[in-house]
């Protein structure tokens, strides 16, 4: 452990000054394991990833059967290789068919900078439209679109022409004009603290895209794949958009992201230069054999059929006076309190006792719980008794 800690400490990079510093060892279900046995029940899935689990049998078997074929053998976009072909098949016959059409990455940030690119080429314009209180990522083009300032401000210059609207304000929606290349959203804010907008909303903002020639990009890198009951979240809110973002839980533990539009939209990435967006791991076969194995899983095991109830669950167990509101969809949630230090002390206590729950970036008056889809009734039975003694505790 000692050893550990010290090249975490010393050797690798940092990104806060108060890392989690848990060791695994291993990770099975719903559980992290430390060396010397100590396990954690995860209800955060590796901020959104694990969605079926850690380590689900028919992804292992997956992975291993595509590391029998061949690794990685050349950038995205020139040769025929099953993997990518096949979980873009796939993801065609689950999407409606104006989105046919998707162009793999390895992160959710890429995903969204590729979405960026897409609509400035398609369109012609430069004027971007995101949300305050938004995150679309940390590379330069995806913070140039975020709305946390605290985030931003050491990293100016980002991208110009980038104006932000108040989500879920259908007033400031006359912002977006025909200049606008793209409005990027958030099905669901997840970073803000999980706000949910309403169908009318949603459906306002689609309507003033098309009425403007602006596209519309939805990023569910941390909302889809069956985070909140359905596969994707837009299909609870009657609309369509232009272009989806997802990455996150969509490779089953391996890094993969995607952006996906129409043939007709995609296909000017091709020309006016020549390879508008390349990637050389994009695609990566391994990766892609596990987003398939994934998406299987979530229809053919029908775990998304159990979603809202588990949610339910959830929402029925943890009651407290402190508490003073709780947002969810399906399994994603935030459960907030008076105070970031009373959030901390929740988080430190339910951590000592074998329960992962973690922060938002930015909101810090509530934390999260996302765990994964396949945790069991007696789990959520046992994670909620040690979260409520430790709102008791806190």
């Amino acid at each position: 452990m000692e050893l550990r800690s010290e090249v975490f400490l010393n050797h690798l990079a940092p990104t806060s000054r108060y890392p989690f510093l848990i060791p695994v060892d291993r990770a099975e279900g719903s559980y992290l394991y430390e060396p010397g046995g100590k396990r954690y029940l995860d209800l955060i899935s590796g901020i959104g990833v694990s969605n079926i689990g850690h380590r689900h049998p028919r992804v292992l078997a997956a992975i291993r059967d595509q590391l029998e074929k061949h690794l990685h053998v050349m950038v995205y976009g020139e040769y025929l290789q099953a993997a990518p072909l096949q979980l873009a098949k796939k993801l065609s016959t689950l999407l409606p068919s104006a989105l046919d059409c998707s162009y793999f990455v390895n992160s959710g940030a890429e995903a969204n900078e590729g979405a960026l690119k897409l609509a400035k080429r398609f369109t012609g314009r430069t004027e971007i439209v995101s949300c305050h209180k938004s995150y679309h990522g940390s590379t330069h083009g995806a913070l140039s679109v975020s709305g946390n300032e605290e985030k931003k401000f050491a990293f100016r210059p980002l991208l110009p022409d980038v104006r932000f609207i108040e989500f879920n304000n259908a007033d400031d929606l006359t912002q977006i004009t025909s200049q606008t290349a793209c409005v990027i959203l958030e099905t669901i804010q997840g970073d803000a603290g999980v706000r949910i907008p309403s169908t009318e909303y949603l459906q306002a903002v689609r309507k003033k895209c098309t009425e403007t020639g602006a596209l519309l990009i939805l990023d569910e890198i941390q909302c889809g794949m069956g985070r909140t009951g359905t596969l994707f979240a837009f299909e609870q809110f009657g609309i369509v958009p232009d272009i989806l973002t997802i990455a996150k839980a969509f490779g089953g533990g391996l890094p993969i992201g995607a952006f996906i539009s129409s043939r007709t939209i995609m296909s000017t990435l091709a020309h006016d230069p020549m390879l508008g967006h390349i990637t050389t791991f994009g695609g990566n076969p391994v990766c892609c054999a596990s987003a398939l194995a994934t998406l299987n899983v979530l229809l053919e095991e029908r775990i998304l059929d159990d979603v809202e109830r588990k949610g339910k669950l959830f929402e029925h167990l943890l009651v407290h006076p402190r508490i003073r509101e709780v947002r969810r969809r399906g399994l994603l949630f935030a459960i907030d309190f008076d105070s970031p230090e009373r959030v901390n002390r929740i988080v430190a206590y339910a951590k000592s006792e074998g329960v992962i729950c973690y922060w938002f970036l930015s909101h810090p008056y509530s934390f999260r719980i996302a765990p994964p889809l396949t945790i069991l009734d007696e789990e959520i039975r046992e994670a909620c008794t040690v979260i409520l003694n430790a709102i008791e505790n806190s």
